[in-house]
Formats: structure tokens, sequence, C-alpha cells
């Protein structure tokens, strides 16, 4: 879906239920730099054709927002075509780690027969762990050829966390910085986490975007923006307030 002269979503990729997990991607001129890779190689293959099709024409880089695999599972589709893939720094999944996802995933199989086959493990056929080989150390530019975009740390949900802005277009890209309608994933964190969470989230306020297209959920227009930081940031609170040594 098209959101401005140079961003656009795909949402709803498949993920462990009840998530579906979104990507994007920014084109510019000469260069289109995709947000995620979804949670599998299939994904990948869908990010790539949308992608490729807006521009053809143009050379392809990829961003990771964060380390988990429903944002990174389809790196090594991008990894076989040559294609570099930027993300934080502290990044380093491992084979161990999609095979923990994959069997997570067949859990949630409601029919035991099919659970028990592992039929899980069809989602993630050709997955395999791929990590950013462009390191992301601080904040920086990106030039995609008459288009500049901010590459912003936001951690919270992760201390991996980035977010993409694209201030010509007034978009965003936040990864799991911001869900819509999801309760926020506050399953690795800690206080000093969530308290860090809560001042990403309030820099992302003040940059004042039109659109936000989140990790998770519905894309957020202008009108719902605020509130929707809003909410994030009182559940965030609340967590803070009852495990203060989370």
């Amino acid at each position: 879906m098209k959101y401005s002269d140079h961003c656009y979503a795909v949402t709803g990729l498949a993920f462990t239920p009840p998530w579906a997990v979104n990507a994007g991607f920014i084109v510019g001129e000469n260069r289109t730099l995709i947000i995620d890779t979804g949670a599998n190689y299939l994904s990948a293959q869908t990010v790539y054709g949308y992608a490729s099709a807006v521009r053809p024409e143009n050379t392809l880089a990829v961003l990771n927002t964060e380390q988990h695999f429903d944002h990174t599972g389809g790196n090594s589709f991008f990894q076989e075509k040559g294609i570099d893939i930027y993300g934080h720094f502290q990044i380093h999944r491992q084979a161990k780690d999609l095979a923990v996802t994959i069997s997570e995933f067949n859990e949630t199989i409601p029919d035991m027969i099919r659970r028990k086959r592992g039929e899980g493990s069809i989602l993630f056929q050709g997955s395999q762990v791929a990590n950013p080989n462009q390191p992301i150390q601080a904040e920086t530019e990106m030039d995609l050829g008459g288009l500049k975009v901010q590459i912003l740390l936001t951690p919270g949900h992760t201390p991996t966390n980035i977010s993409v802005f694209v201030p010509a277009d007034g978009v965003l890209f936040t990864g799991d910085c911001v869900v819509n309608d999801y309760l926020p994933n506050l399953a690795e964190g800690s206080k000093n986490d969530w308290q860090r969470w809560q001042t990403s989230l309030e820099r992302i306020r003040q940059l004042k975007p039109e659109v936000i297209i989140p990790g998770h959920g519905a894309v957020i227009l202008k009108n719902e923006i605020t509130n929707k930081i809003s909410t994030i940031i009182d559940i965030l609170e609340q967590a803070i307030k009852e495990f203060p040594n989370g």
C-alpha cells in the first residue's frame, strides 16, 4: 500500500498468532530501502516483489528495525541476492534461535495431528539465519537519490530497535517501538528498558510524523498518532509501577 510519494507498507505478513507483522520500503531516484524482511523466506519474496516492481532499475538495500525473527527471518533471501542488510550492531542471531521460533510456532497449531506432523515448519521453508552485514552503531542518514532518510536509534522493546524517518514525506517506520492495537511486547524487558522505550516514544511524538508504519497492526495516520503513542506510554508506566524490579 502506498502512503506517500516514496513510502510503501507491506502489512499483515504471517507470524505467531495473534501477531501479524509489517514490512515496507522507501523508494528514491536510484535506491530502494526495504524495511524488514518478514518472518521467513516466503515473506521476503513477497516484499522483494513489491519493492522491485515499483522502480525496477533501483538498487536495493535492506534495514532490520530489530533483532526478532519476525523482522529478520527473511534476511537470507536478500543475502542470497547479494543485497546489503543494515541493522543494529548488536544483532547476532543463531540457528538455534530460529529453531526455537519454529518450535514455538508449531505449538500454536490447534489440530493435534498437524502439530505432531510439525506442519509449523512449512511457514519457515527455506529460511535461514542471516545477520546484517552492515552494522549500525550510531544514528545516521541515508541518501536514496534525491531523498534522504534518517536512521534513528529508538531502543526499548529491545536494545536493537531502530526507526526510519522520511522527513520529506512525514512517514516514520518504527518497527516494534510502536504497535497498533496489540499490547506492546514487554516479555524481554526490564524497568530500565521500559523507561528507555518511553523516551523513544516521546522522541517519536516530537518528530510529528504524518504517518507511522508500525511493526504490527494497521498503519497509523496523523489524527490517531498522539493517542496511540500515549496508550503505549501508559502501558509502560503501569508495567514500571507493577514490576519495579522487572
